[in-house]
């Protein structure tokens, strides 16, 4: 039996440098490393960036681009042009790799940067999203946790049963 993966938990402050590197917390930084020093950035939501190891990320992509190749193939979205093209370009712009350098810093890609929307020297709230790690713009995370978080007893109990 396989062994169960690291739960990646915990919210950081980190300050965004003038040359757009982040220093991840080693708490963070160091299981996403072991899986590899790859990551995958991903634009999730407004303010919000997700980092996956490269190995956790690509079956993920991998799935998505096989369910539209195949409802290509078999011709189910002849009629829905727009919807494919609508999803190759954000499969096009939503993701890309990066190299987590020494002391858990990386570079955030111009576009990332923007759609993150903090500036250098500007704070980012690193936070453990047990499958992967957010970056969030400070306002947007507080605005998330304002609205989830009293939904959060009733999530457990529902994971739990």
């Amino acid at each position: 039996m396989a062994a169960a993966p690291e739960l990646l938990l915990g919210e950081f402050v980190r300050a965004l440098d003038a040359r757009h590197r982040l220093a991840l917390p080693p708490e963070l930084a160091d299981p996403l490393a072991a899986a590899g020093q790859r990551l995958v950035i991903a634009k999730e939501r407004a303010g919000c960036l997700s980092l996956w190891s490269a190995a956790a990320w690509k079956p993920r992509l991998e799935a998505a681009v096989d369910v539209i190749r195949t409802k290509l193939a078999a011709g189910l979205l002849t009629n829905r042009v727009g919807q494919v093209q609508d999803l190759g370009r954000l499969l096009s712009t939503r993701q890309q790799t990066i190299s987590l350098a020494g002391r858990g810093r990386l570079v955030l890609p111009e576009g990332f940067r923007e759609f993150l929307g903090v500036e250098p020297g500007g704070d980012v709230m690193v936070v453990g999203a047990a499958v992967c790690v957010e970056l969030w713009q400070p306002a947007a995370w507080t605005a998330f946790v304002t609205a989830e978080m009293p939904g959060f007893r009733q999530r457990i109990d529902e994971l739990i049963t």
